[in-house]
């Protein structure tokens, strides 16, 4: 089975490669704006109707991506049962492939303005100190985490817990409020990852500190911290990304004197003031 999986592996990731490079040497990188949404469809979603030209090249990438994580996701889980170092080779493949999808999603996120495909839309700029606040509490609590795997100190891991849950909701809930291309898609991955990494918490801890019987018992009681592990990374991966977004947004409007501005798709100038519901365009000279 684990023979099998790393061929199958092994050959999603050459067309992945090979997809790649059709991707930059058609010059259709950020030919799909939006990240990890798909012109705001779900990227499973998408209409095959509407993949033509370099879009046809980008999606398809991106679901080959994908399918790549699926399969190494699958192959880290069989090599799991085997432990020693499969297991840790396993893992570090899930490390991997899980960061350069981030990698290329953040390119899609922090680089789409200077190809004017996505407008910035206007936030307040407070809210960039609470996004960057979100990211630190993140960032400790994943440390947090570490001192409760090696010290067993709990305590600071439920209190940052409290924390992230109590703040990062709030940050979600007011970037979803603005309407911003980028910051609304990535804010709703971000509450199912906290959602998920609620249920994985909790199974955590119940698998390393109560007496409760686990179903799967060993192979669950490792999967779950690892898993655990796994979704933290995501979600510091996501504050990062609204706080890089939100901090872009208040430069852009302090720039232009309080107004975030980019190009329209059709070449125009986009204005839209903080705090105004409206959105003005004018030609662009």
């Amino acid at each position: 089975m684990a023979h099998r999986l790393a061929l199958a592996t092994l050959a999603a990731t050459c067309v992945l490669i090979l997809l790649g490079g059709l991707v930059t040497n058609t010059g259709a990188a950020l030919a799909v704006p939006d990240w990890p949404s798909t012109f705001g469809y779900n990227m499973i979603l998408f209409p095959w109707s509407r993949m033509v030209g370099g879009i046809f090249y980008e999606h398809s990438h991106r679901l080959m991506g994908a399918l790549v994580g699926l399969l190494t996701l699958a192959l880290a889980a069989v090599l799991g049962r085997e432990g020693g170092r499969l297991r840790r080779l396993g893992l570090l493949a899930v490390g991997a492939v899980l960061a350069q999808g981030l990698l290329g999603g953040l390119r899609v996120v922090l680089l789409q303005d200077t190809r004017a495909r996505v407008a910035f839309a206007p936030v307040e700029p407070a809210l960039k100190g609470l996004t960057v606040l979100a990211a630190a509490l993140v960032y400790a609590q994943i440390v947090f985490g570490a001192l409760l795997t090696h010290t067993g100190r709990i305590d600071l891991h439920l209190a940052g817990a409290v924390l992230v849950f109590a703040l990062v909701p709030i940050v979600t809930a007011r970037l979803r409020r603005s309407g911003d291309a980028v910051a609304v898609p990535v804010s709703r991955l971000l509450l199912v990852l906290l959602g998920v990494q609620l249920l994985l918490g909790v199974g955590s801890f119940l698998a390393r500190f109560s007496s409760l019987w686990i179903p799967g018992e060993q192979l669950t009681v490792i999967a779950l911290p690892v898993a655990h592990r796994l979704v933290g990374s995501l979600i510091l991966a996501a504050t990062v990304a609204l706080s890089v977004r939100a901090s872009g947004i208040v430069a852009n409007q302090q720039a232009d004197g309080g107004i975030a501005t980019t190009l329209g798709p059709d070449g125009s100038r986009i204005a839209a003031r903080a705090g105004d519901e409206a959105i003005s365009w004018s030609p662009r000279r």
